[in-house]
């Protein structure tokens, strides 16, 4: 009983957030769902995520009436970080509006782990910028995922480089000691195969302890970490866990400069509830940042002018609501290349797939998108799901997030070998033959 109120409460709360009028099959445009969570421990994280996918997508329609001049239609459905009802969501508007889904953004990796053997069924690309599946980068394998502009492997084999860099060099990792402070969960896991081979390779000690969900108790963790004494704590968290984990380092007295969070440990939420404890804390960036770009000013005028905004406009700078426009564009633009072989006209998942995977976006052409500045140039291809494996760190002054290194670029010549080793023993597991990307165009 509790778990049919459970799933009735999932889709009543589906039905409250919804766009306010309903998609159906026979209305014209691009359907494109949203998975958000607005509710529970990582609404925090989840809100202005959510905020910047949506409000990218009103700024489509009321300044380009579109894509192309085919209106885009969006419904949005709470998750609550749940995989249970995030799958429940996908299976209620994976066939709304006349082509069905577009594409979905599945904002979390366990609902994205659950959607990868339905999505080749239903032919609807996942599109995942900055988490997922780290092998789906081989998109010989995984045909339909898309870890767009960084996996998680990248963002690993980044934040080692960055200590090393701290160190004086690579040959300064010899004995010494790093913690991976990681969320319980798929997404936390991921980043430990990486860490153990460079652990292996470079001669560090690595200790992993885990987080239990949500990650608001983490005393006995940081009791532990402050028996070990790390030269460096990698956190690997979301949500909640975050503020508390440099909350925990305070208390212990860990040096917070020496702590580097992964990129979704490294926005506003992160930090602000923390207060002064957080002031040298250091976390990677999924490319951009804070701050604006001509994007902005293009949402002040055609969405927050017209009092159709999501968000706060003071707040539409943040990392995490960067990121929902950086990850919505993307696929827009995968949506756009579909159409510069298909016509223009509402895509089907199949042909938006065609496009993701032929993206090719040069400086001139995120500029002109208003994003220069914010990502680098991003090429996907057959082979290459990922399309850019570059990093950047920011550190927090109390204040805000200040950059502090060049780009990095993560070690293909470690990484390739093992992604595609993982990518190989899941396409055995599942008994996919791999596509031969040399004849894809």
């Amino acid at each position: 009983m509790a778990h049919r109120i459970s799933r009735l409460s999932a889709l009543l709360i589906c039905a409250a957030l919804a766009s306010p009028s309903a998609v159906s099959a026979q209305e014209n445009g691009q359907f494109i769902p949203v998975l958000s969570y607005r509710t529970g421990p990582f609404a925090p994280n989840g809100i202005p995520w959510a905020d910047g996918i949506v409000d990218y997508l009103e700024l489509l329609n009321q300044r380009d009436g579109g894509i192309n001049g085919v209106k885009i239609l969006y419904e949005e459905c709470e998750t609550g970080y749940a995989t249970d009802r995030g799958v429940e969501c996908y299976e209620r508007l994976k066939g709304k509006g006349p082509t069905g889904a577009a594409f979905v953004n599945p904002l979390s990796t366990g609902i994205t782990f659950a959607l990868t053997e339905k999505a080749p069924v239903d032919k609807i690309p996942l599109v995942t910028a900055g988490f997922g599946r780290s092998e789906s980068k081989d998109g010989s394998v995984f045909t339909w995922n898309f870890p767009l502009v960084g996996t998680y492997w990248t963002a690993a084999d980044v934040a080692i480089q960055h200590i090393a860099k701290e160190l004086g060099g690579t040959d300064k990792l010899s004995g010494r000691k790093i913690v991976l402070l990681y969320h319980d969960s798929p997404f936390g896991k991921e980043p430990i195969p990486v860490l153990e081979a460079l652990a292996k390779k470079r001669g560090f000690q690595l200790t992993m302890i885990p987080v239990a969900n949500p990650g608001v108790e983490q005393k006995s963790q940081w009791l532990q970490i402050r028996q070990i004494r790390p030269d460096y704590v990698v956190m690997w968290g979301w949500g909640v866990m975050n503020p508390t984990a440099i909350q925990e380092a305070a208390n212990v007295n860990f040096p917070r400069d020496k702590m580097i969070g992964f990129w979704f440990a490294g926005a506003e939420p992160d930090v602000v509830p923390a207060g002064a404890n957080a002031v040298g804390y250091k976390a990677l960036m999924l490319q951009h940042g804070a701050g604006r770009a001509k994007v902005h000013d293009d949402l002040d005028k055609f969405v927050y002018g017209k009092g159709l905004g999501k968000s706060k406009p003071v707040d539409t700078g943040g990392v995490l609501f960067n990121r929902g426009m950086v990850g919505a564009m993307l696929a827009v633009e995968g949506i756009r290349t579909a159409m510069k072989k298909f016509g223009n006209k509402p895509m089907t998942g199949e042909q938006v797939r065609w496009g993701l995977e032929n993206i090719d976006l040069d400086e001139a052409q995120l500029k002109s998108l208003g994003f220069e500045g914010m990502i680098s140039p991003v090429k996907i291809s057959c082979a290459d799901h990922e399309g850019s494996n570059k990093s950047r760190l920011q550190q927090w002054d109390g204040k805000g997030w200040k950059i502090i290194s060049d780009w990095y670029t993560a070690d293909e010549a470690m990484l390739a070998p093992m992604l595609k080793d993982a990518a190989a023993r899941y396409a055995k597991e599942k008994g996919i033959t791999p596509r031969d990307c040399s004849k894809e165009s």
